[in-house]
């Protein structure tokens, strides 16, 4: 019972269509009361011989109306009720997947996906069910038992009445306990189908490696050991929920019992007539289904309460950053960095040391250095994925943590290591940040990306479906549709982190090409392993175990003695080495 109390919030807002769909409820209650009580009549009229058939046919015909109007009620009652609860199901996934948006990389550090989907689906179910076909029980079978048990005691016999509902508080007592053990066990049933997803997610996302590896068998080992912890704790559950309904009709048979044998009693002692007794257990028949409502209800409800303490859980976690208050200005900013320590979430050694930089309008900073050096975790700093431990990053002389998100946010375009594409058309994919985009500036972005003579060589041009993640694509042209896409954006700072990794030395020095001449009024912040992609920076960093190596031109860093001149001139004879294998299959063909 205790999720209309977690939903209060929500059944007071809503208060006309759940108060409408209750008064409904009541008359229909009312309503149904009185074809016992005619069947009644009609076995007297008919068994003292008093009845006209006008007269029979007259009660039948009452009969048949109310049954039509019942009917009708039913209806609107669905109608309402559950009208509200699929609008708790729209307005529970919207702050979910708000939520969602809000978070950090932190969040997703700690939650994994499988867990989220089943929660934004499976957990939402449960608690729209309980909301809708919750509050239709509990209140059809109050109203209805109420109802029923005031007729049978004002309108029969108080005593018999008595006597049929001496199983009932012993029914009560067994069905809270049940419902008590199915709250807790169905909470953990979730858990396991959380991890069953992932696991099921995990797997169809990595099919082709887990097919390179030759790991089918492993991996079926795997999601079968799962699935069957999944079941096992299902089972738990369903062998509470299996206790419900005997429970019931043992008490249910037991009242009956009682109510037969001494309604019988009273019939020879002519306490009660025969269509009095006959209307009796019609009414201890109409409470078969308040009594079964009643344990549906606490199955379903307790349910949903355990599905919402998990929904809850995370609508209850705050973002690791923090919306700020400020608004930036119009026109292109400055952009200063001065870090002096940053450590990841859960780390104990700090990650960044002794890091500023200063990058004005239109110009281009490079970052390179080793793998782990730290040139992600600043690029996650100026995005503000996380807030700086000590130190500050402004924009505009303002720092970043004042600023409004979705306003720090649009003057950026961020183009990441690993690319994400829909499964969605081309054309789609790279206006994804401007839906309205016409074919003209589709096209001329990706010209600038050096992609759109591979576009028109796909099936069907720009609305070719690139399938799920672009499978259907090269690592490089998802790159490339990835930079295509950020263009598109316009934004003011340009970030393109390894963003070049999958092509070759040519595309890429065509593509820095055409960002030179697109980024005249942009800042540009490139982060790459391949050392000719900095070439024309405004100035470079190297980052070497999180603190700032080296710092200058490519031409000063090339002549220094450091990390920068040694992978340069390896990354030359490394190219001179290739141009040379190409010459001479060349000649050899």
């Amino acid at each position: 019972m205790r999720l209309f109390a977690q939903l209060h919030w929500y059944f007071r807002r809503e208060w006309r269509r759940y108060l409408g769909a209750v008064t409904l409820l009541i008359v229909i209650a009312i309503l149904q009361l009185a074809p016992p009580k005619l069947v009644g009549i009609i076995v007297d009229g008919v068994t003292l011989e008093h009845f006209t058939l006008s007269k029979l046919l007259l009660w039948i015909g009452v009969m048949a109306v109310i049954a039509v109007v019942v009917y009708l009620l039913r209806y609107v009652w669905r109608v309402l009720l559950f009208g509200a609860s699929y609008r708790l199901a729209v307005e529970l996934r919207a702050d979910f997947y708000r939520q969602l948006s809000r978070q950090s990389p932190a969040f997703y550090l700690r939650h994994r996906t499988g867990d989220l989907m089943a929660r934004a689906t499976n957990d939402v179910d449960r608690v729209v069910f309980a909301a809708g076909e919750g509050v239709l029980t509990l209140v059809d079978s109050l109203v209805m038992g109420c109802a029923v048990l005031v007729v049978m005691c004002t309108q029969i016999s108080w005593q018999l009445t008595l006597l049929a509902l001496l199983p009932m508080p012993v029914m009560a007592l067994v069905i809270k306990r049940y419902g008590d053990q199915l709250h807790q066990r169905f909470k953990l049933a979730q858990a396991a189908f959380s991890s069953l997803n992932d696991r099921t997610q995990e797997s169809l996302t990595s099919i082709r490696m887990i097919k390179a590896f030759g790991l089918e068998d492993r991996q079926s080992a795997l999601f079968a050991e799962d699935a069957r912890d999944t079941g096992e704790k299902n089972m738990r559950v369903a062998t509470v929920d299996a206790r419900f309904d005997p429970t019931i009709y043992v008490a249910i048979a037991t009242a009956n019992m009682l109510a037969i044998g001494g309604g019988a009693w009273m019939v020879s002692q002519g306490m009660l007539t025969l269509g009095q007794l006959t209307s009796f257990a019609m009414y201890l028949g109409l409470m078969i289904w308040p009594m079964l409502a009643l344990a549906w209800m606490f199955n379903i409800v307790e349910r949903g309460s355990a599905a919402y303490s998990r929904i809850r859980d995370l609508l209850a976690e705050k973002p690791v950053v923090e919306d700020g208050m400020q608004v930036l200005p119009e026109g292109p900013g400055t952009l200063v960095c001065q870090i002096n320590s940053f450590t990841w979430p859960g780390s104990q050694h700090p990650q960044l040391h002794q890091v500023d930089f200063t990058l004005a309008p239109g110009k281009i900073l490079g970052l390179c250095g080793p793998t782990g050096g730290g040139k992600s975790t600043l690029l996650s700093l100026v995005q503000r994925h996380f807030d700086t431990d000590d130190g500050d990053i402004s924009f505009h002389g303002m720092p970043l943590r004042q600023l409004q998100l979705n306003s720090w946010h649009q003057r950026l375009a961020v183009v990441n290591q690993t690319p994400f594409l829909f499964s969605d058309t081309v054309a789609n994919n790279i206006a994804l940040g401007k839906p309205g985009a016409s074919q003209a500036e589709i096209e001329a972005v990706a010209k600038l990306a050096s992609v759109h003579d591979d576009i028109l060589r796909l099936p069907q041009g720009y609305e070719t479906e690139v399938g799920e993640r672009g499978v259907m694509l090269s690592g490089g042209q998802k790159q490339r549709i990835s930079i295509a896409r950020a263009l598109l954006l316009n934004a003011e700072i340009l970030i393109l982190d390894d963003a070049l990794s999958a092509v070759d030395g040519r595309t890429e020095q065509q593509i820095l090409h055409n960002l030179r001449q697109w980024g005249a009024g942009h800042t540009l912040i490139i982060s790459a392993h391949r050392l000719s992609a900095l070439t024309e920076a405004s100035e470079i960093l190297v980052l070497q175990q999180g603190n700032v190596a080296q710092r200058g031109h490519h031409s000063e860093l090339a002549n220094q003695q450091g990390w920068y001149r040694d992978m340069y001139r390896y990354q030359q004879l490394e190219a001179a080495l290739d141009e040379e294998d190409e010459t001479g299959e060349q000649a050899h063909a």
